[in-house]
């Protein structure tokens, strides 16, 4: 049986977990199993039917594919953590959504060892999909990794042999996407204040009358800020980077950055949750937060 690492236990490592593990003999280690987290995750790690391992190394001793899911300012981390104990013929897979020179990065700490770097895009929110979420992969056993993640279920692709292609896709996209999420956010803050929003949203959807904005798309474009707002701010900082390489000066993406971080640290300091404004409307929690 095909046995996988996961280093990080957050949202994405645990839907992986969870779902790999019908098929795969699964491990999961995240940082946090060092802390007053631990017992919780370990919980978590056992009801998902995959074992919490006991540090890294424990993690990776044997495992066929090591699957990175964490935060993108520990992502360069974490690699340069497991290029020593890799051994050869493992492969170490970077899902994590930094920029092209990041990735390039963490690709020359795994070859200065024994194991094999991929470079991983995840094109979309993992939790709707799951597995089928779709991946692109990037790297010399890119066609080899993606019919192997294609045999346990997930949705994979190759797309190029080098390291940093699926990861310029990924963080350009995000350009777009979580620009949309920022730009929503604070066009219907000023308008929920001005008592507008409906004639703007009308106006939305006359211009573009098939992408929802009379109907659910504002609370969904709102609602990933709310939730997923801090994480996202960090991916915008290495999109930022990933334009600044090339020259492009990246205002709005770093304007972006900072309205993805600021929406949730103002429910932070009302002292809420994102479970507290659940099933969300976007009027009613800009409203709790005047």
């Amino acid at each position: 049986m095909t046995c996988i690492a996961i280093i990080g236990f957050g949202e994405a490592g645990q839907i992986y977990a969870q779902d790999l593990a019908s098929a795969a003999e699964v491990r999961v280690w995240d940082k946090k199993f060092l802390n007053l987290q631990a017992e919780h995750l370990h919980g978590l790690a056992v009801q998902a039917g995959v074992r919490p391992a006991s540090s890294l190394a424990d993690a990776l001793d044997g495992a066929h594919l090591v699957l990175s899911l964490v935060t993108a300012g520990n992502a360069l981390d974490v690699a340069e953590q497991a290029a020593p104990l890799l051994r050869t013929g493992q492969l170490f897979l970077d899902f994590n959504s930094v920029a092209p020179e990041t990735k390039r990065a963490a690709a020359k700490a795994v070859a200065a060892g024994a194991g094999d770097y991929l470079d991983v895009a995840v094109m979309a929110p993992v939790a709707p999909k799951r597995l089928g979420t779709s991946l692109l992969m990037g790297g010399l056993a890119a066609s080899h990794a993606a019919e192997t993640l294609s045999a346990l279920g997930c949705n994979a692709r190759a797309a190029s042999e080098r390291i940093g292609d699926v990861s310029a896709i990924k963080m350009c996209r995000s350009v777009m996407i979580k620009g949309l999420e920022a730009l929503t956010t604070e066009c219907l803050s000023a308008a929920r204040q001005y008592g507008v929003e409906e004639a703007v949203l009308a106006s939305l959807h006359a211009s573009f009358p098939s992408l929802g904005w009379d109907d659910q798309l504002p609370h969904y474009l709102i609602s990933r800020v709310a939730e997923h707002g801090v994480r996202r701010a960090e991916e915008m900082g290495e999109v930022v980077k990933t334009l600044q390489d090339v020259g492009v000066a990246a205002a709005m993406s770093y304007a972006t950055q900072q309205v993805q971080a600021g929406l949730p640290a103002r429910i932070a300091e009302q002292g809420m949750r994102y479970s507290d404004l659940t099933p969300f409307v976007w009027q009613d929690t800009l409203d709790r937060l005047r």
